[in-house]
């Protein structure tokens, strides 16, 4: 069965993540810019924070001014965002570490389970473990006959 909508509010992962927990970044190279405070690590670039993966070909790291702590990451490229049993893919996200909100645009596919989902952009709050997904969604649900 497929539908289509505007606009719609899904579930996204089993657990809630904790936005406070320590980011850490593995990738081929990094490039750091003291003067704009960015780091932009490239090539098979793996972010883990508690139980959410995020990968992707590059990633780039705002630093607050303040600081020094993470403001945002800006990942694009075959963007993956996998959190408990639930995933989506994204030409890009962007990840406000503050609020643990990520916004994820371009051909965004999420899968749960067997149903999918796809839109123009969907934002995922990583504490509340809920998603919106906006801009031409479609819905494939499987019903489990045949």
């Amino acid at each position: 069965m497929a539908t289509a909508a505007q606009g719609t509010n899904v579930a996204f992962g089993a657990i809630k993540a904790d936005p406070t927990l320590p980011v850490e970044v593995t990738a081929e190279s990094l490039e750091v810019d003291q003067q704009s405070g960015r780091a932009e690590y490239i090539g098979n670039v793996v972010v883990g924070q508690g139980e959410m993966r995020l990968s992707a070909d590059r990633l780039l790291v705002v630093y607050k001014a303040d600081a020094g702590a993470i403001d945002r990451l800006e990942a694009t490229g075959d963007v993956i965002l996998v959190n408990g049993p639930d995933a989506a893919e994204a030409e890009r996200a962007e990840y406000s570490i503050d609020s643990g909100v990520i916004v994820m645009s371009g051909d965004v596919l999420l899968t749960q389970g067997q149903n999918a989902l796809t839109s123009d952009r969907m934002t995922v709050n990583l504490t509340t473990g809920t998603a919106q997904m906006a801009g031409r969604v479609k819905t494939i649900l499987n019903t489990g006959e045949r």
